[in-house]
């Protein structure tokens, strides 16, 4: 249920049974990523690997019910919307950590795979196929009525063989309302859509209306950073790149593209939220681009690939239970897990974000 100040209440959030995580089955391993709301791990349930995702709980009364209730939501959305695209819902839990378990994707962030391949820039049937996974991804959230409002490479994690492309993190998304005004506290500034901010929306506690054609603009960039393997809006700060885009409506470079994919770009992006498409059309217009391309070269796989070589955890590893209360919050691994570090079934393997 969601009360006047756009919160869920987490007291009058319920789980399914079949979503509840029993802490006591589940290992904490090495830290693999982190964001500015949570921490994630590398684990194991009941011996199957998972990503297991530690939401902070805030200081101050009110940041602890803020995260409440962005994790009752979570949940909530993760729960009932399954998609190849989106990262697997395995479950969560309340005690003695707000915790969101996924399935484990070893293939690292989108981010660190272009990085890894510069200067060189992806296929462009490679490059399309990824912004299929993602517009597909995209088009069964806004089907549930989900807006994602933090679509960035950091948000979407390749599978192993790095050939498919995952959405992860719904840590933002809210249910769209035509008549609901949402906050201006959204995704990093360099991919969102410009009807977010104005004077007022980027004060602290200011609202806007804006819709899910703000996704179609984040995924614009995204895809414009696909096919050029470089940070969109270069030299710029996330904020000049945001008031850029904003109040002089600058956009990236579409030229030197090919013709059908300058179109999706720029179609994505243009200032009138209204006269973007939706992901339905964005879905066909890609898999009519992926029909005219050649199929990709064989594409050398950086060295340094991120792959995990997933240890047997001991029958008697300790379980979240036991690592929350040692766990400082400071982002450093558990003191229990560097405890049992010489026991050999806890280890890093090199996939933080």
């Amino acid at each position: 249920m969601e009360l006047s100040n756009g919160f869920y209440s987490v007291h009058e959030f319920r789980l399914e049974a079949k979503w509840l995580i029993d802490p006591k089955h589940l290992f904490v391993g090495p830290k693999i990523g982190e964001g500015a709301h949570a921490k994630v791990y590398e684990g194991k349930y009941k011996n199957q690997n998972v990503a297991i995702k530690i939401i902070h709980k805030g200081e101050t009364p009110e940041e602890i019910a803020k995260k409440e209730a962005q994790f009752a939501r979570e949940v909530e959305m993760l729960s009932r919307v399954q998609h190849k695209n989106l990262a697997k819902f395995i479950g969560a839990c309340k005690e003695p950590a707000m915790v969101i378990v996924t399935e484990l994707l070893l293939g690292g962030t989108l981010r660190k795979y272009l990085v890894s391949l510069r200067p060189r820039c992806l296929d462009t049937r490679v490059a399309v196929g990824f912004a299929l996974d993602i517009a597909q991804a995209m088009e069964c959230l806004h089907s549930h009525g989900i807006i994602h409002r933090d679509l960035k490479p950091e948000n979407l994690i390749l599978t192993a063989d790095q050939k498919t492309v995952k959405l992860v993190d719904f840590g933002l998304a809210r249910e769209e309302s035509l008549t609901e005004m949402m906050t201006a506290e959204t995704g990093t500034y360099r991919w969102m859509a410009p009807e977010l901010y104005s004077t007022v929306t980027l004060r602290h506690g200011e609202k806007k209306h804006y819709n899910h054609k703000v996704d179609a603009y984040s995924f614009a960039i995204v895809l414009w950073e696909l096919l050029h393997n470089r940070l969109p809006f270069e030299g710029m700060s996330n904020l000049q790149a945001a008031y850029a885009a904003a109040f002089k409506n600058v956009r990236p470079s579409a030229e030197n593209l090919p013709e059908d994919l300058a179109l999706i770009i720029t179609s994505c992006w243009k200032e009138d939220p209204n006269a973007r498409p939706n992901f339905t059309q964005i879905v066909q217009m890609l898999q009519s681009s992926l029909s005219t391309h050649s199929p990709p070269e064989a594409i050398t796989t950086p060295s340094h690939m991120f792959i995990s070589k997933n240890a047997v955890f001991s029958p008697d590893s300790p379980g979240t239970s036991s690592l929350m209360a040692v766990h400082d919050d400071t982002g450093e691994t558990p003191k229990a897990l560097i405890e049992n570090k010489s026991r050999g079934f806890l280890f890093c393997f090199n996939l933080c974000c």
